[in-house]
């Protein structure tokens, strides 16, 4: 490994989105450098190429890091001991979903430490990670956009700049109001159908033609009439980004009554120990078949 050389890019955080996000880093053909806090998880992206390097090695060797990881804490965490190591100019790029005003924190962290930062959080689940068909949303300058986009192409296929640090993020909210409104409305409904005694394969299949249907219907239908509530994306990372939706909401001045009351029946299934299960489990508990 050559350090300093410009061809190479980091990637930091191999779960459920990162892993298959930085193997299609490496089969594009960036040399690619891969990091993670629980052993074992490199395994599918350094079978595509990856080479698995300490943080500190990654710090320096790249001029590029994307970072996919949980909370704004953890990202901060990770961001500050990157920047005790890396070469004037580097480009961090976090496509984790944090607090907007956390991303903007962090954008001055880094700018104060002679690094560019975008935060460029993604839609389009596990499937998309997999299948590279991602929609990345990027907040922060136009030329750390322009200097991103040719590598956020190896796992996106719609990629917009929507504005300055922080509008990725309130992008993302959005993103994630909306699901909300689609997920309570598929379990809703499907579980008024199961109480009416209506078979829920022909009502899935029914309603997902019509104005009902929606990519709820398509993809979270099927598992809910398979009782499969694998993640996915799990109770707990939906939670923590309604908790993120509703803390900017109240800095905006205005009301999430959807989003509000969704949080509060996933609630439930956090309080049963369920929340790691997927979202789709928010059907048993509106068929009344979780512990308030």
């Amino acid at each position: 490994m050559s350090e300093g050389t410009p061809s190479q890019i980091g990637f930091v955080g191999l779960g459920t989105m990162g892993s298959p996000m930085a193997g299609h880093l490496a089969s594009a053909g960036h040399p690619t450098l891969v990091w993670n806090r629980t052993a074992g998880k490199e395994a599918h992206a350094v079978s595509k190429g990856a080479i698995f390097t300490p943080l500190d090695q990654i710090a320096k060797a790249c001029s590029i890091i994307c970072l996919c990881l949980g909370r704004t804490e953890d990202v901060r965490e990770i961001t500050t001991e990157l920047l005790k190591s890396t070469q004037p100019g580097v480009l961090i790029i976090d496509h984790s979903t944090i607090a907007p005003t956390g991303a903007r924190g962090i954008a001055l962290l880094c700018q104060s430490n002679s690094a560019e930062f975008l935060d460029a959080p993604i839609t389009g689940g596990s499937m998309g990670a997999q299948n590279g068909t991602l929609t990345v949303f990027c907040g922060g300058s136009e030329p750390a956009f322009n200097r991103a986009e040719p590598f956020l192409r190896a796992y996106g296929s719609r990629i917009a700049h929507v504005g300055p640090s922080g509008q990725g993020q309130m992008m993302k909210m959005a993103n994630q109001i909306a699901v909300g409104g689609a997920l309570i409305g598929l379990c809703e409904s499907l579980a008024f159908a199961k109480r009416a005694g209506l078979d829920l394969a022909t009502t899935r299949e029914l309603l997902s033609t019509g104005a009902a249907g929606s990519w709820a219907f398509d993809n979270y239908g099927p598992k809910i009439l398979a009782k499969d509530h694998t993640p996915g994306f799990s109770v707990k990372n939906q939670r923590k980004d309604f908790a993120y939706c509703l803390q900017s909401a109240a800095e905006l001045g205005i009301t999430l009554p959807q989003t509000a009351l969704t949080d509060e029946l996933l609630a439930q299934l956090t309080n049963s120990g369920r929340e790691e299960e997927a979202t789709t489990a928010l059907f048993d508990v509106l068929l009344g078949e979780v512990n308030p």
